[in-house]
């Protein structure tokens, strides 16, 4: 048996004929930028994900850098990041000439630590950026009180995390502003990329609307800022739109896989990922923890199991940071879930005869 990570042709297959008309729809109409499609899933995700108004764009990361330049972050300026998460979440902030201070994350979650961010505030700190690390919602509560305190943006990074829940509320929802990627394998994924903001404020989606189209406010050929074109295409919302719709299906049928996982994997020398109360998990991935991750991956894929590692350096400790001369000891537990996570094949079209396939086979492995 060979088990992919994620199946997204096991998802096409689900939906191949209402994919396919909408699809067509766009061809025919040769709706391939602006186009009403385009508009409708925004309209659509913002009542989804409970925001006032959403800014869709090219991908993820120019969602983060729009918020970026909307608040004119820049040189002068810090954002605290958290030490674990993919390299947009501090690149923005370097490529904007600010300094992104890393903090490091909570053991059991692997969010943000709202008490190490609160100690790595100063008077040039700007916005802090929670990221949903492997869809688990970060600790909102507390950053959005260490916000306000100190007069910062609080940013939600939503791109693992479609569909997870923080007290009862999308994520997304308690920032000033939240982030989200539509990279074909998160949950809900188009066929290429594309990106979106969503917040309350109008006066912010009107800024980072314009900046993402050249700097026009609205009217064509006038230009109030030095902007940028990061645009969703037609294509990609018609996709979206057709799968919408799905999406708590699919993170339901996530959570309910976990839980098998957790119960087959019961016995095994694993960590295994927790869920706080008052949180609902996305589950963007399944990520156990292992002193032995290396050989236990070169097993499940010798059985044909696909596994990867999210991630395998901290942040602070890639060469384009070596300036800041930050050393490992700074964030031991960035630093020990990057030794020791290891990602098992996570998608809602995972059978229960390929997860005891999964299971059976890291059993073994561990001799349980």
């Amino acid at each position: 048996m060979t088990i992919p990570l994620i199946d997204l042709q096991a998802q096409y297959q689900s939906l191949r004929p209402a994919i396919d008309d909408r699809i067509a729809a766009v061809l025919s109409e040769a709706a391939f930028i602006g186009s009403d499609a385009v508009a409708a899933f925004g309209e659509a995700f913002a009542s989804y994900a409970g925001h006032a108004h959403a800014v869709t764009c090219g991908n993820g990361t120019d969602a983060l850098e729009l918020l970026m330049d909307a608040w004119e972050i820049g040189p002068g300026d810090e954002v605290i990041v958290p030490a674990m998460s993919w390299i947009s979440t501090s690149e923005i902030v370097a490529t904007r000439g600010a300094r992104p201070v890393f903090v490091d994350v909570d053991p059991l979650t692997h969010c943000l630590d709202p008490d190490r961010a609160a100690a790595a505030v100063t008077d040039k700190t700007r916005a802090i950026i929670a990221v949903h690390l492997y869809g688990h919602p970060a600790p909102l509560g507390a950053l959005r009180t260490l916000a306000d305190q100190r007069g910062l943006y609080l940013i939600e990074d939503c791109a693992q995390a479609h569909g997870a829940r923080y007290r009862g509320r999308h994520i997304g929802t308690i920032g000033d502003a939240a982030t989200y990627s539509f990279f074909p394998s998160k949950s809900l994924g188009a066929y290429g990329d594309g990106g979106l903001v969503g917040t309350d404020s109008a006066e912010l989606a009107d800024r980072v609307r314009a900046l993402a189209n050249h700097g026009m406010p609205g009217r064509r050929h006038y230009h109030r800022y030095h902007g940028r074109n990061s645009r969703l295409d037609g294509l990609q919302a018609a996709v979206l739109l057709e799968k919408l719709p799905h999406l708590d299906a699919w993170i339901s049928a996530k959570n309910r896989l976990a839980g098998l996982y957790r119960d087959h994997l019961a016995k095994a020398d694993l960590r295994l990922p927790m869920v706080q109360e008052d949180a609902y998990h996305g589950y963007h991935l399944f990520v156990v923890r292992s002193e032995r991750r290396d050989e236990l991956a070169d097993y499940l894929g010798g059985a044909g199991i696909a596994t990867t590692v999210h991630y395998p350096t901290p942040l602070p400790l890639h060469a384009c940071y070596a300036g800041y001369g930050h050393r490992p000891e700074e964030f031991p537990e960035a630093v020990a879930l990057s030794r020791t996570a290891l990602s098992l094949p996570m998608y809602a079209e995972l059978t229960d005869e390929q997860l005891a396939y999964v299971t059976d086979h890291v059993n073994r492995f561990f001799g349980v």
